[in-house]
This record gives structure tokens, sequence and C-alpha cells, in this order.
């Protein structure tokens, strides 16, 4: 699917309720880490931090941080990356769910709890910048500024989206998906009341969630579009920019841009 419609989602207004936003998040994260969704990215990031000599990831735009300590915990096995760290920033921070990636990987996943614009990163947070199901979330001119901002500071960047953009995966949205939530809502930690209320009650996080999930597909960057940002936000090639599909042994697929400082 090429085509790209830049709909909204509802998490990304300012007025959207933060116990609706946090409940699709947690749900989200839950979700992506038990699916191993960014797993078969693992050797691209590892690549890529090598070649930049890092051992601190930044991700930013991190929602509740889904899939991020599958990844780094299978990327701290690598003897050479044995002290990596990572620090989840967002312009919405989720700190209860930050905490508990934290105490979960005891302290390799920290967070910076004051929002965070990815589209100008304070300088005193370093690290290879990561970008987890969320860069579709920025129109073109935002996705360009996001992109040149690591270029300025001269820092790699690694864009990845947990699909393929394909009309199945709409269609999984609409009907495999919210049945899952309702499944699994009971067992998403850390546990929340309004999210039980919010989810059988009054079912506006499933809601939410079926329609950000259609938009999120339909706004996805494919390769060749993720390409095109890239080298318009990197005109002089200070970066080596590379972008594709990498897919599960069970089928789905994950889309990826990844840059690094040529001098690196």
């Amino acid at each position: 699917m090429r085509l790209r419609l830049q709909l909204f989602e509802f998490e990304d207004l300012p007025w959207f309720p933060a116990v609706i936003r946090a409940g699709m998040m947690d749900y989200l994260r839950f979700m992506i880490s038990g699916l191993n969704t960014y797993q078969p990215i693992v050797p691209l990031l590892r690549e890529a931090l090598l070649a930049t000599g890092q051992q601190q990831v930044l991700e930013v735009c991190a929602g509740a941080g889904g899939g991020t300590e599958g990844v780094a915990l299978a990327l701290r096995r690598f003897p050479e990356l044995a002290q990596l760290r990572v620090t989840l920033t967002d312009l919405y921070p989720q700190p209860a769910a930050w905490q508990l990636l934290s105490n979960q990987t005891s302290g390799v996943i920290g967070f910076e709890p004051e929002p965070v614009d990815a589209l100008a990163v304070p300088p005193h947070l370093p690290g290879f910048r990561t970008v987890f199901s969320a860069f579709h979330h920025f129109p073109p001119a935002a996705a360009e500024a996001l992109l040149r901002d690591a270029v300025r500071q001269g820092v790699g960047i690694g864009v990845f989206e947990g699909a393929g953009k394909h009309w199945l995966e709409i269609l999984l949205a609409w009907t495999v998906l919210p049945v899952a939530q309702l499944l699994i809502t009971p067992f998403i930690r850390p546990f929340r009341l309004s999210r039980l209320f919010f989810t059988y009650i009054v079912p506006l996080i499933p809601l939410f969630t079926i329609w950000d999930g259609t938009v999120s597909i339909l706004r996805m960057y494919p390769p060749e579009q993720l390409l095109a940002l890239a080298h318009r936000a990197d005109p002089e090639q200070h970066f080596q920019w590379q972008a594709g599909k990498v897919r599960h042994a069970w089928g789905p697929e994950v889309t990826y841009l990844t840059g690094r400082p040529r001098t690196a």
C-alpha cells in the first residue's frame, strides 16, 4: 500500500484525556512487547550502534515504551553492547509505565520525566535516537524536522514502524485486535481501575484504539518516502541512510529507516 493519508489520531490532540491516552499506550506496550514486534530490527540497530560507537539509546516519542525492553535486553546480550542504556522520552511522558520498565530491567531503561520535543531534543540528552511506532504521527514537514535535528546534532537515528503497511493490517485492527484488547486488559500492568472502567463500562479506550490504529497504518511512510524525507533533511549528505522492511519468521513486517554520520 503506497497510499498515505494525513488523517488525525486522537492521542495526538492536546485536549485528549490523559487517562484514555495512558490506557491506549499501555495496551500498545503490552501487545508490542508480548508479540516481540521489534525483534527483527535488533541486527540493524546493533550495526548502527557499533558504527557510531554508542552505548546509549535515546528513545523519543516513546509512548509507554512498547518493545523497548525486549530490544534493549537483546542488544545487551552482545558483549560489545553489554553496557547499553536506554532513556525514554516523550512530549506526553508516561512515568508510571516507564518506572515499571526501569524496575523490570534493573535500571537498563531509564527515562526523562519532563516533556521532550522530538523536533528539538535538548543537548543534555545524548545517545543514538530511536523512534518506535511513532514516526507516522508527524506530517512531512515535521518528520523532516525530526530527522534534521538528529543530523544537526550529529547523532545517529533509527525509525521503526511495527507494520508493513498492508490492507490486511487494517482488517486486523478492526477485528482481531479489539477482541484481543478485551481479553488481555485485566493483565496489563501497572494496574489501573480507570483502564478497566474505560475498556468495559465506557469503552472509550478500545474505540479510540481502533480509530488510531487504522489511521496509523494509513499515515505510515513506506521505505521510499522515508528515504525521500531523509534526503531532504540531509541535503549535504552528512549521513548514510538506509530504509526497507524486515520480516518476522511468522510473517509480520517492520518498516525502518536508519541514519548515521558518515564520519562515524
